[in-house]
């Protein structure tokens, strides 16, 4: 089954931003995913209805951010793309008549809920900024080692 890379998308391609200039064309941005550009545009489309990116067209335009991103945080880019579902399990129908079925459903159903809130309320505490810093300090961590073989 394929899962759905749209929001690891969206957030890498936010953090580059910064870094890339402040417009940057779907083409750019495909190379640096090396992902369609048609892929890019559909992708960031639900970030610009978000307010989370603009986009300008014609020549010189691209996608440029719309705000900081320490005021977005990845539950508002999880939401911007449409909330994909989160679990590939479910229940094999909604509203089943056997009743072993509805006992499933109701387990399977209530577990799910737990786990999706708990996932929310873990995208709702970190910003895309947020992110950012730990890829610096990251960063900072593995050019330290570098230069110290035994560190």
């Amino acid at each position: 089954m394929r899962r759905d890379s749209r929001l690891s998308v969206a957030l890498h391609v936010l953090l580059h931003m910064e870094e890339l200039g402040p417009v940057v064309t779907s083409e750019a941005i495909g190379r640096l995913m090396e992902a369609n550009p048609v892929v890019v545009r559909r992708t960031m489309a639900g970030l610009r209805k978000a307010g989370i990116m603009r986009s300008e067209k014609g020549h010189g335009g691209g996608w440029s951010l719309a705000r900081k991103l320490d005021a977005v945080t990845l539950a508002d880019v999880y939401e911007a793309l449409g909330t994909p579902a989160v679990f590939s399990i479910g229940p094999r129908h909604e509203s089943p008549g056997c009743l072993v079925e509805q006992a499933v459903n109701g387990a399977l159903g209530k577990a799910l809920g737990e786990a999706e809130a708990l996932f929310m309320k873990q995208l709702r505490g970190l910003s895309v900024a947020d992110l950012g810093k730990q890829v610096q300090r990251s960063h900072a961590r593995s050019t330290k080692k570098g230069s110290h073989p035994h560190g």
